[in-house]
């Protein structure tokens, strides 16, 4: 399962298709793309697995739920992580 990291860390705002994640933990701030953008939103939710997270980005961006695109929300998430905005529970 994977989660956002503290609610309150994490700071999203967003203009168009551009989002902006200050983490004030870390003191960093990050421009993520649509994708990653809403998975973030997702888990700051709730805790998901890849599938999941997969099955709404799919949904969301009207793609083919394969195994390349489950391939591809398990690198997002792994990019995710390495920016320490979420994490592997």
């Amino acid at each position: 399962m994977w989660q956002a990291i503290s609610g309150d860390a994490l700071h999203i705002r967003f203009w168009n298709d551009e989002f902006v994640v200050y983490n004030s933990l870390s003191g960093d701030t990050h421009l993520l793309g649509a994708s990653a953008a809403h998975i973030l939103l997702k888990l700051q939710h709730t805790a998901s697995d890849v599938a999941t997270l997969a099955a709404s980005l799919a949904s969301l961006m009207q793609a083919e739920m394969d195994d390349e695109f489950l391939s591809q929300t398990e690198q997002l998430l792994a990019g995710l992580g390495k920016l320490a905005l979420i994490e592997h529970s």
